[in-house]
């Protein structure tokens, strides 16, 4: 059966509305944007769920503390095919998120929890993969961790799929081992350090271009798509829904070009929207776009 493994971070999002960003030793006054789930794991593992191409099977750690107790809460009710969420002796991950005017987002995390997790757990999540699966990850793990989970699921003929948001050290090093790279712009070229970057021999690069689209690299060469035309309310987890649909639709066995055109419209979508988790597209939405 062809499913889809997620390994990340799950944590708490606050939401900060600012007139732009505080200088060095300067005050700010914003308005409340709310609390919601949040994690880059979290959030792409719950709308590749809601796609309902696929099983997806997530497993991200919480805190042993009420904003883990929330996030347990919230993602019960998503339509996981299984949902492990492991309690560490650590603090639930933590984000601020700042939406400037115009749309645009700045974000600080804290991920002690995500830290904590450990290879051997990372490595025994990607080891239960098989040929006809794939494994979704991204940067909020530590790189040796990171690296257990893909060494795992290859060995086990698994393809893997790394969204490198946020870019951390020694993530260069894992691109080599993945089928498929998801990348911003400002990520593509701290990674690329004045040259290009590279996925698995016949892998695929994917450089996410905001309203101008994304840029696909392959060995035979590179291809342009055009992303819809939006009005930009927040870009809060447009990348997010981007991964996790594209992620669910080539597990189903949708074609590259067709699954990205597929995610570029679900990340509309959320654009359109603000906040982060409550800007996902719905299960509805989703299986309505994807029909």
């Amino acid at each position: 059966m062809s499913r889809l493994f997620v390994l990340g971070n799950a944590g708490l999002d606050i939401g900060l509305d600012l007139p732009g960003l505080p200088q060095p030793g300067e005050t700010l006054v914003g308005r409340a944007g709310g609390r919601a789930p949040g994690g880059k794991g979290l959030n792409q593992a719950v709308v590749a769920a809601r796609t309902g191409l696929v099983p997806v099977l997530f497993r991200a750690p919480i805190g042993d503390d009420p904003e883990g107790e929330h996030v347990a809460r919230a993602l019960a009710r998503e339509p996981f095919a299984s949902l492990e969420l492991p309690v560490l002796a650590a603090p639930t991950d933590l984000s601020v998120l700042m939406v400037l005017p115009g749309g645009e987002n700045a974000i600080v995390s804290a991920g002690d929890c995500a830290y904590a997790l450990t290879a051997d757990d990372a490595a025994k999540f990607g080891a239960r993969c098989e040929p006809d699966n794939w494994l979704l990850l991204q940067g909020n793990l530590l790189p040796a961790v990171t690296a257990a989970a893909i060494g795992a699921a290859k060995a086990r003929g698994a393809r893997v799929m790394l969204n490198t948001a946020p870019v951390s050290g020694g993530m260069a090093s894992l691109l080599p081992l993945c089928d498929l790279v998801v990348a911003n712009v400002a990520e593509a070229e701290h990674l690329a350090r004045g040259g290009a970057i590279h996925a698995a021999e016949g892998g695929i690069v994917i450089v996410t271009l905001g309203a101008k689209g994304c840029r696909v690299t392959r060995k035979n060469g590179v291809t342009h798509l055009p992303a819809p035309t939006v009005v930009a309310r927040d870009t809060t987890g447009a990348g997010d829904t981007f991964c996790g649909v594209l992620a669910a639709a080539l597990v189903a066995g949708r074609a590259i070009k067709p699954a990205i055109a597929a995610a570029q419209e679900a990340a509309a979508l959320t654009v359109t929207r603000p906040g982060a988790f409550p800007s996902l597209p719905t299960a509805d939405e989703l299986q309505r776009l994807l029909a």
